[in-house]
């Protein structure tokens, strides 16, 4: 495999580059070679950030939507813990060791 160096852009690159391509003065590949990046990685740029602007029209705000996921996540905990110690439990009554 090759020696790819994965570079870390800054969030204000990645608006200029989002920016640029939505004004539509420059051509997608425009845009990437002149900022040394893959097509796909701006088209990836480009989907987040409209992603983001759809939900601050539509009501939810950022916080709320980590608010919900975070929520999500802890139910999913819950549900895990109790499902192994259900699991511990038949192993138990069924004398089946724990590995």
């Amino acid at each position: 495999m090759g020696n790819t160096i994965r570079r870390q852009h800054q969030p204000a690159f990645k608006v200029k580059v989002v920016l640029e391509i939505l004004s539509g003065v420059k051509t997608v590949s425009q845009v990437c070679s002149e900022y040394a990046i893959h097509p796909t990685q701006a088209q990836i740029w480009k989907t987040q950030a409209l992603g983001f602007l759809e939900n601050s029209f539509n009501g939810q705000s950022f916080t709320n939507q980590l608010r919900q996921k975070d929520e999500f996540i802890e139910e999913l905990y819950k549900q895990i813990g109790k499902l192994k110690y259900e699991v511990d439990w038949l192993k138990k009554k069924m004398g089946v060791a724990s590995f």
